[in-house]
């Protein structure tokens, strides 16, 4: 089977089986289905002639009709489908669309929904098409061919689109691996779509299956619909920030805007002729705040007035990069994953019905140089009291300039130096010979255990290229901060205690008082998991809590306006 369009085979996930029943393979290593046969009645059977055209239009991978005429990437696969058919067509009976063709229709005009571009299903072109069957008691049968076709190559791009994302997450050095489990985009449409009674709930089957993904989509339609309604009117930006109490002469407007969002309440009406800056808008001010990760101290300076003056349509388009993000997801996990989003600056671990059961605040890569990477991995080990073997890049350009102005800086901060067998070179004094030696990479720096370790007292370990791992901190005090990038690409994790009874959840003798005894021992410990726990070190700037509040974080590594140009340039295969 070939793959479809874009970067490889759809990959639908393995929970998909249970929707579409098992693939049986026959000698011939096609996939037979286990499904009743499609109802032959009414069917559309090709002339010779009309069968001709079919097939010069499908090997051809090309067809003028559409809005992207080609469709070289699922030639294959539309090839494979109509030849299941048997000399028919898919989506007309008795020379009229099915109601299955009427309901993939109404589906692909409302890409927008799902936040994807209708265009790139033939959105505008429908209506036309249908009107056409209106005027005519019968359509010529090339016409049937095309919009057969035609409906078949657009749904199969909004499989794609809607299962795998727009754009490959490779693009962006994202690197996630959607999880095993394929079916042939051809076997879907034919066993599971054309002659489905409910093609919508078919459809939403092929979204990712995580709930917070599907209050997001309900975040895009509420969005949308408050962009149609906001007058966009910007609020003016005065030099000095506002305090409760007063008079700013943006109230109406703030207070008009706030009701909107839902932040002003039923019980926080004010006046239109108020101009104070005071009470129930304040507080509302506060709950904007909160929602787009800004200190919630009623305050109207720079940053907050900056981030009520954005535009509805722009948080729209937010919403829809980061719906573009759930789809490179792996779609199941062998255990509950933990997520870190990288934006918002926190950590979650979610049950096996992806509810969320532990959140903390974290800290991650600085924007500028040591951004955090977007990849899947498992903990697969939890270290007590670990060394910290310093990267080579911050030993040379960090570390040997402060041994080079103090010489006993190394044994202020409990520094090491040791070989390439971790063997001890000198705990105490660096002479030039081994300064040379740490500017070459002959010689390392590890910090020694303690509560002055850079790692803290627990490192929490997954494999992956980029030498990334979480970990507590001394440097409690960021926590405080709202915006959290401050470290060299690791994650500092808040409350690394919990972490480790969550990850160790498995080892009921691995409870709190076991692992701060770890914490406080004398010795390094590591625990290795008996059960990897999956961790998703993601990036989305729109987060909908489990409350239904709609949050919004800044681009911080400006990945949305990457995706937006990628996603502008973008057009189907």
């Amino acid at each position: 089977m070939s793959g479809a369009g874009k970067w490889g085979c759809l990959l639908l996930p393995v929970w998909f089986g249970l929707l579409v029943g098992p693939l049986l393979f026959s000698d011939s290593g096609r996939a037979a289905s286990s499904s009743p046969a499609i109802s032959t009645a009414n069917e559309q059977r090709l002339s010779p002639q009309g069968l001709a055209e079919l097939r010069a239009v499908v090997a051809a991978g090309e067809l003028s009709d559409l809005t992207w005429p080609d469709f070289a990437h699922y030639t294959t696969e539309v090839s494979e489908f109509y030849d299941s058919l048997s000399g028919t067509l898919a989506w007309i009976k008795g020379n009229k669309p099915t109601p299955q063709a009427l309901a993939m229709i109404k589906l692909l005009e409302d890409a927008e929904s799902r936040g994807l571009r209708p265009e790139d299903y033939d959105g505008s072109r429908w209506e036309s098409r249908l009107a056409g069957f209106g005027k005519a008691v019968t359509l010529p049968e090339s016409d049937l061919v095309r919009f057969d076709v035609a409906l078949t190559v657009s749904t199969m791009r909004y499989v794609s689109d809607l299962h795998l994302g727009r754009v490959n997450p490779a693009l962006f050095h994202f690197r996630f691996d959607v999880a095993p489990g394929t079916l042939d985009l051809s076997e879907f449409l034919r066993r599971e779509v054309v002659g489905a009674a409910d093609v919508g709930a078919v459809m939403s089957a092929v979204d990712p299956p995580f709930p917070t993904y599907h209050r997001t989509l309900e975040a895009l339609d509420r969005y949308l619909d408050l962009a149609r309604k906001d007058s966009g009117e910007p609020l003016p930006v005065p030099r000095k920030t506002v305090e409760p109490g007063d008079i700013y002469p943006g109230v109406p407007r703030l207070a008009r805007l706030l009701a909107l969002l839902g932040d002003l309440g039923q019980k926080g009406s004010i006046p239109a002729s108020q101009t104070t800056y005071s009470g129930a808008l304040v507080e509302a001010v506060k709950h904007f705040q909160e929602r787009h990760g800004l200190q919630a101290d009623g305050r109207l300076g720079v940053r907050t007035l900056r981030e009520l003056n954005v535009p509805l349509s722009r948080r729209v388009t937010q919403i829809e990069l980061t719906l573009e993000r759930w789809r490179w997801m792996p779609h199941s996990f062998q255990a509950p994953p933990i997520i870190v989003n990288i934006p918002e600056f926190r950590l979650r671990a979610v049950d096996d019905k992806y509810r969320w059961v532990l959140s903390m605040k974290v800290v991650v890569g600085k924007a500028y140089r040591h951004k955090t990477p977007v990849f899947a991995s498992a903990i697969r080990s939890v270290t007590f009291r670990p060394y910290w073997s310093v990267p080579f890049q911050i030993q040379k350009d960090e570390l040997v300039p402060l041994f080079e102005k103090d010489p006993n800086y190394l044994s202020q901060h409990s520094y090491e130096v040791v070989d390439a067998q971790q063997s001890l070179i000198t705990d105490t004094s660096v002479s030039p010979e081994v300064m040379d030696q740490l500017r070459a990479g002959i010689l390392f720096v590890r910090q020694r255990p303690g509560p002055d370790n850079a790692l803290g007292l627990v490192r929490f370990d997954f494999p992956n290229p980029f030498d990334v791992y979480m970990h507590g901190t001394p440097a409690t005090e960021l926590f405080s901060r709202s915006r959290r990038d401050f470290s060299h690409g690791c994650i500092r994790v808040e409350d690394p205690v919990a972490l480790a009874q969550w990850v160790l959840r498995d080892m009921p003798q691995w409870d709190s008082e076991r692992i701060r005894a770890a914490m406080d021992g004398s010795e390094t410990l590591r625990v290795e998991i008996s059960r990897p726990t999956p961790v998703l070190i993601v990036y989305g700037t729109v987060v909908v809590t489990e409350d239904g509040d709609v949050q919004f974080f800044d681009d911080i590594y400006r990945y949305d306006a990457e995706l937006e140009r990628a996603l502008a340039q973008h057009h189907p295969d």
